[in-house]
């Protein structure tokens, strides 16, 4: 579990960039006795540099056996001393980088969950409530939510689908060598979070000769979702050959090529890689850059918000689930008062609905009444227009800051 862990930039290895990782350039020579012991010297000390960066990641308590911890020694700071204060803290995993996480982050802070980030540092102790957040990659996050080693966790639903698909074959395997324990894994689905929102879909070259999913069986597939490509294309393997019975797929191996890729996905037709390739569409701007069509949909996505199956503090996941649940509906949703006259009121009350019902008050003035209801805020123009055509008046729309709700 600790390889997955994606350090920071500055300590990936130059391979990332293209360049082979053969370390420190040297020139020896027989004479150069005190040459090694230098460099040496030098590695200990970029080791040490190393290690206090991510200090909060270098010695875990032993609840913790499965959170990514780098080789490097610790440096001693007693002021970034994280690790001894995770003891009876909900873990919770937000996305370390990419699409979601200013999403993800703005979300907290509305939830009112409150922490400092220091500098290059991947665990971040909660002020006001027993919660450390874990910067994790996003597609690592399902893992380690999965597996019962962080609590509650925001990634996107394409990642917990590729996920569970990888969960699934390896339960075939374990099953079909008798290996199987029979323990329960993956993650729940706790809400969709309403941010991040786009496709995974296959993709061809658009002036190519592939124009239904069907032609690429049998083809190269080049894809960073691996299991859940596979799993699309047994699918139209079995619709070929006639198989209705899943059962039957079990240890046959796939026409299909899957190749995984880790970036520049969409390089791979061009390259000559892959005649294909399942990789996600968000504005469609860099499939057309890299020409190419989509001529399927995988599945479509948007950020979520997932808990272990055995969470350590399952009130807190509730409390916590509940105010990022409130964040969400106060951002959807405007408050709408205006005054009507009471023989219109069925005609006003049928456009503003409320979440419930909506809240009528007796005014002064005989025959008239206020009302207030809560209506989507994508929705509130043409409401506002109609309500002036039934004969409402005084009409006020007021932003809310933040709810509870079920």
């Amino acid at each position: 579990m600790a390889g997955m862990w994606d350090p920071a930039p500055s300590t990936r290895k130059s391979s990332d960039s293209g360049t082979p990782d053969s370390g420190p350039a040297t020139n020896f020579r027989p004479d150069d006795s005190d040459v090694g012991s230098k460099m040496a010297t030098a590695k200990n000390q970029g080791k040490a540099a190393e290690a206090t960066q991510h200090p909060d990641l270098c010695s875990l308590p032993a609840r913790y056996p499965s959170l990514p911890i780098p080789s490097a020694p610790c440096a001693q700071e007693p002021t970034m001393d994280l690790v001894n204060h995770l003891e009876g803290r909900l873990l919770f995993a937000v996305p370390k980088k990419g699409r979601l996480l200013q999403a993800s982050l703005n979300l907290l802070e509305g939830a009112d969950i409150q922490f400092k980030r220091e500098n290059r540092l991947d665990i971040a102790l909660v002020k006001n409530l027993p919660i450390a957040l874990i910067f994790l990659p996003a597609a690592d996050i399902p893992t380690f939510v999965g597996e019962g080693r962080v609590d509650l966790g925001i990634t996107g639903y394409d990642q917990v689908q590729e996920h569970d698909a990888g969960v699934r074959a390896l339960a075939r395997a374990r099953r079909m060598s008798n290996e199987w324990d029979g323990k329960p894994r993956g993650c729940e689905t706790i809400m969709d979070l309403g941010f991040g929102s786009c496709k995974l879909q296959v993709q061809v070259p658009a002036k190519g000769e592939y124009t239904e999913s069907k032609h690429l069986v049998g083809k190269n597939i080049g894809t960073s979702f691996v299991h859940l490509a596979r799993d699309f294309f047994a699918r139209l393997e079995m619709e070929q050959e006639g198989i209705t019975d899943p059962k039957q797929m079990e240890g046959r191996k796939l026409r299909t090529k899957i190749i995984e890729l880790s970036g520049s996905v969409e390089a791979a037709c061009a390259l000559g890689v892959a005649d294909g390739i399942v990789d996600l569409v968000e504005s469609g701007e860099t499939m057309k850059a890299a020409g190419l069509k989509a001529i399927d949909t995988v599945l479509e996505t948007s950020a979520i918000l997932i808990k272990s199956k055995a969470p350590s503090n399952p009130e807190l996941v509730d409390l916590i689930a509940s105010r990022i649940r409130g964040v969400i509906t106060a951002q959807r949703f405007v408050l709408c008062q205006y005054n009507v006259p009471r023989d219109r009121l069925a005609a006003a009350t049928a456009f503003t609905p409320g979440k419930r019902a909506p809240t009528v008050t007796s005014l002064d003035e005989e025959g008239w009444v206020a009302v207030s209801a809560m209506v989507e805020k994508k929705r509130i123009a043409p409401v506002m227009d109609d309500l002036l055509k039934v004969g409402a008046e005084d009409i006020l729309v007021l932003d809310i800051q933040n709810t509870r709700c079920n």
